[in-house]
């Protein structure tokens, strides 16, 4: 373990680290599913794109984009680019529940996990936004 690791360690909490760790996996887990899905019920995943208004083709440049973003997430190192990069794509399912008359606020949720799961087990995303100040 390096010394940056370590302090980082010291700095949040076994609790705050495994809840965020848990909170993070439940909308890569999910965002997986979906992918698999994707790929394993074309049928369904036609006319999904066809209700929402986009071509077949695209859904599986969507679901790599999709990967790819949470790829991102994943990795400690280039987790915030991928909170940033899945909270852009949960954005345009938001949008797309919106045009559609969908309820429209699981992305949102989904999206507010990413960032709270990452939140908790980040001390570097802790130190940016603090959300107490100390006296």
């Amino acid at each position: 373990m390096n010394m940056q690791t370590d302090m980082q360690a010291a700095r949040v909490s076994k609790a705050a680290l495994w809840t965020g760790r848990v909170l993070s996996a439940l909308p890569v887990l999910m965002m997986l599913a979906g992918a698999v899905f994707a790929f394993a019920k074309p049928a369904a995943v036609r006319e999904g794109m066809a209700k929402h208004g986009y071509p077949e083709q695209v859904a599986i440049p969507i679901v790599v984009a999709e990967i790819c973003c949470v790829l991102l997430y994943v990795i400690p190192q280039t987790a915030v680019l991928g909170a940033i990069l899945l909270t852009a794509y949960l954005g345009g399912a938001t949008a797309t529940h919106v045009r559609v008359q969908e309820p429209f606020f699981i992305p949102i949720i989904v999206a507010v996990v990413v960032w709270l799961g990452l939140y908790l087990r980040d001390p570097r995303l802790r130190d940016l936004v603090p959300l107490r100040r100390l006296a």
